[in-house]
């Protein structure tokens, strides 16, 4: 067998792709599957968007473009910042990175070294912490819960901070729960985060999807913060594989160096179509999207709680409930295996977010029709009563 590094002991698999296999080959087998499980949008791409990567491919734009983006694109994205956040941002400190996944994975390769931590919230995005792994760090979870709307408090990143610390990762809105963080939370804490020498990283992947009072991006509080973005949430860019990064002017060097060697540029031609994403008319589109998310969330919701769920917090954007399950079960990966063989419905198991409480918690992602939604209830009601039979 060959041998493998050993980080590669530290960095964890999505457990819920798993269930994920499990539930295609139910699919396969005729079964009828309702997927709560993965966070990616059910629309497909806006059609303007697919018209203008069509025409990209048509008039031969697939040659590379430089490392850190289309300039056309960079300067669009600065625009957009202007525009919906009254935020001056110089088209030169953005990075277009082939997902966001790869702008985190710049980041964190500038700012890391070998046993350097790196705090974030538990629970968590996974790859948050995968990436630290991958560099020989080490994540360290802030335990959060539904006191702190699920988001690390000023205080809590003073406690949590010491001289093995040297960034914090946060996320607003957050996936697995869905909760924000507002503008002087993010102020308050980048303070603490300065006074450290650290530096303060955060995740704006689901901005757009937010239901009541809009996001404000976190480069409103300095120019001295990293945030990442991405077109595959609210922009419905999935598969394009696009995502950005906005960075301090004097990091942007360091991340066009390291760019080049790790993936030399994004997709030419999702960069081209992307320009189309800001049109009005794509706008538009997203917009209505947005709006159904909500209808969706506002549906599921109370019809959770009133199953049993306890979710205390109204997450006010993303598409996620994460929901306490310990009324049911005291093993939520167990649950989850159980729910999708028994009534067809698939979810994701607390154990992919963190070590803070994992098995008592689950998360319902709203990327499905409503139809689907209400079918999924009916089916979760059947199952709660017959387990409690």
């Amino acid at each position: 067998m060959t041998r493998s590094a050993d980080r590669m002991a530290r960095i964890q698999p999505f457990h819920v792709m798993a269930l994920l296999a499990r539930a295609r080959e139910l699919e396969a087998a005729g079964r009828s599957i309702i997927h709560m499980e993965i966070g990616e949008p059910d629309f497909v791409t806006p059609q303007p968007v697919i018209d203008a990567g069509i025409a990209a491919l048509q008039q031969g734009h697939t040659h590379y473009t430089p490392a850190v983006g289309l300039t056309a694109l960079r300067e669009r994205i600065a625009v957009f910042y202007r525009e919906r956040y009254q935020v001056t941002i110089e088209p030169e400190r953005i990075v277009i990175t082939p997902g966001a996944s790869s702008a985190l994975q710049l980041v964190m390769s500038i700012l890391v070294n070998p046993g350097d931590a790196v705090l974030m919230a538990d629970p968590g995005y996974p790859c948050n912490r995968n990436f630290v792994h991958l560099l020989n760090g080490e994540p360290r979870g802030i335990p959060v819960d539904a006191s702190t709307a699920w988001q690390p408090t000023p205080e809590q990143v003073q406690a949590y901070w010491d001289g093995k610390v040297a960034a914090l990762m946060l996320a607003s809105p957050s996936n697995p729960t869905g909760t924000l963080l507002g503008e002087q939370d993010i102020r308050r804490i980048y303070e603490i985060v300065r006074e450290h020498g650290g530096h303060l990283i955060v995740d704006e992947i689901y901005h757009g999807l937010t239901y009541g009072s809009a996001a404000q991006t976190a480069l409103a509080v300095s120019d001295d913060i990293f945030v990442i973005n991405s077109f595959s949430k609210y922009f419905g860019m999935t598969g394009w594989r696009l995502g950005w990064l906005v960075a301090p002017g004097s990091s942007v060097a360091e991340l066009d160096k390291l760019a080049q060697n790790l993936f030399l540029a994004a997709p030419t031609p999702a960069q081209y179509a992307a320009l189309a994403a800001f049109e009005p008319d794509s706008i538009a589109i997203l917009e209505a999207r947005r709006d159904e998310f909500r209808v969706r969330r506002d549906y599921l919701l109370p019809a959770l709680r009133k199953l049993g769920f306890e979710i205390p917090v109204t997450p006010e954007g993303a598409f996620y409930l994460y929901a306490d399950c310990s009324r049911f079960t005291d093993d939520s990966y167990r649950f989850s295996q159980q729910l999708l063989e028994a009534a067809g419905v698939a979810i994701t198991p607390g154990i992919d977010f963190g070590s803070y409480y994992p098995e008592r918690h689950v998360r319902f992602a709203y990327t499905t029709s409503l139809e689907n939604l209400e079918e999924g209830v009916r089916r979760l009601a059947d199952f709660l009563r017959g387990t409690s039979d």
